[in-house]
């Protein structure tokens, strides 16, 4: 579980990245959440979009992944959601170091 502090920290850090995860009208489907979770397996911190044309929100897909990979949200605005899970297997310069 993410403190206000830690999740404002990732918030700002999200703000400068691209989208990496598309949702469209299918929904939450395996390739979305096998491909939620390669990305956070390599990077931690991701930032998604729901296409105009899907029947979910941006936060019920955020909180869909995030129960399915085990993941935090981060925030869901608009079309945009950022999530974020800890890798402790991922070089030290590499991890993003939060404040407690």
């Amino acid at each position: 579980m993410l403190t206000s502090k830690q999740r404002a920290q990732l918030r700002a850090l999200a703000n400068g990245l691209e989208p990496v995860l598309i949702v469209g009208k299918g929904g939450v489907t395996e390739n979305v959440v096998q491909e939620a979770e390669n990305a956070l397996r390599t990077r931690e911190l991701i930032k998604g979009r729901v296409l105009e044309t899907a029947l979910l929100s941006a936060r019920e897909v955020c909180d869909e992944l995030c129960g399915r990979v085990g993941a935090d949200g981060v925030q869901a605005i608009g079309t945009k959601f950022v999530l974020f899970r800890a890798n402790g297997d991922l070089p030290e310069e590499k991890r993003i170091k939060l404040g407690r």
